[in-house]
């Protein structure tokens, strides 16, 4: 995986990211079970890179070699503690996958957050564009299986030697917020609340931009594989696609507190004069064409994505907290976001009084 924590790399990257949804029809069929993977995982390099930033090489199965997971370590936090448990937050990347992008965007730098020097929180990597799913290639399964080694790879592992406890929330910025849903939804019970910041939280409303997404990062080298690996075929997998997709698992997500925001796509508050998303061909949709005052399709198509969510949460009843605005998907308007949805996350980890 290319790093790609530099603003302007990123912004432009995760534009394309971002097409990953698709959707279209109603069925919510019951969560598959991911792989079981994570008996043989193991730590083979564990580096301490700042006082409260640990670093861990797992030797990953799911994940077909080594990957990186980042820990921001609570205050008081010692490595292997007996019997001391701490609440973990998860902070999902976007469609890049890279596992310093919290810490080390300007934007965010959450280790300078004070409200979270009680919260054991973890950044774990996924392979570029590996939208938080373990990949149906073809049908054969296999590497990478980004669900498996997140949630039974690594979480045992924090569980066992790291003090993680069973309190959590999950939060992700772009592919990252579709990450913290369908987590939450697919592993019930798991999570105590979640936050999307312009996340494709519905793929199978944008099958096209997927297609076009992964079409553009291959000819940029930045990957190369078929888009249908990841879930397969949206007409002849389509029970797969729903499967993961948030919209269509909105009646596992009644009991979970949810945080939703997006841009509308349009220059915002947040923009510098004349800013404008990297143009991706074969983004836009000719039945539904964007407005003449969209700079940012991504956002747009997140935003559209991420209403429709919204209003299934509604309607079974769900806690679902809703920010929408005018704006484009850039990392400025995420970390606003992430402070507006933070009370929500830490009340629900039991490390915020309600009303505070």
């Amino acid at each position: 995986m290319t790093p790609l924590h530099k603003p302007h790399t990123r912004a432009a990257l995760v534009t394309t990211v971002l097409m990953l949804m698709t959707g279209a029809a109603q069925d919510a069929a019951a969560p598959s079970e991911p792989d079981q993977h994570g008996s043989d995982a193991d730590v083979v390099d564990e580096r301490r890179v700042a006082p409260r930033i640990v670093d861990l090489t797992v030797d990953s199965p799911a994940m077909g070699g080594e990957a990186k997971v980042r820990l921001l370590t609570p205050d008081g936090w010692e490595r292997g503690e007996s019997g001391k448990k701490w609440p973990v937050l998860y902070l999902l990347a976007g469609g890049d996958g890279d596992y310093e992008t919290w810490t080390e965007e300007e934007s965010y730098a959450v280790q300078e957050v004070a409200e979270l020097r009680d919260v054991l929180v973890v950044m774990p990597q996924m392979p570029m564009f590996g939208f938080y799913t373990d990949w149906h290639n073809g049908g054969e399964n296999g590497p990478p299986a980004v669900e498996s080694f997140h949630l039974k790879e690594v979480l045992p592992i924090l569980e066992r030697d790291y003090g993680a406890g069973s309190t959590r929330a999950a939060a992700g910025e772009s592919q990252g917020g579709f990450g913290a849903l369908s987590y939450a939804a697919r592993n019930e019970w798991m999570f105590e609340a979640v936050a999307s910041y312009s996340g494709y939280v519905h793929p199978l409303q944008h099958t096209h931009a997927i297609e076009t997404a992964v079409d553009h990062l291959n000819k940029a080298d930045l990957m190369d594989t078929d888009w249908k690996d990841i879930w397969g075929d949206p007409e002849t997998n389509r029970e797969n696609w729903k499967r993961h997709d948030p919209y269509y698992l909105a009646d596992k997500l009644r009991s979970v507190p949810v945080y939703l925001s997006s841009g509308d796509g349009t220059a915002g508050v947040l923009d510098p004069p004349g800013f404008e998303d990297e143009y991706v061909p074969g983004l836009e949709d000719p039945d539904e064409p964007f407005a003449e005052d969209v700079v940012s399709p991504t956002e747009t198509l997140m935003d559209r994505e991420s209403k429709a969510v919204a209003q299934q949460l509604q309607r079974t009843g769900a806690d679902v907290t809703t920010h929408f605005y005018k704006g484009t998907h850039s990392p400025q308007y995420w970390k606003r976001e992430f402070q507006r949805s933070l009370p929500i996350l830490l009340y629900a980890l039991g490390t915020r009084p309600a009303g505070r």
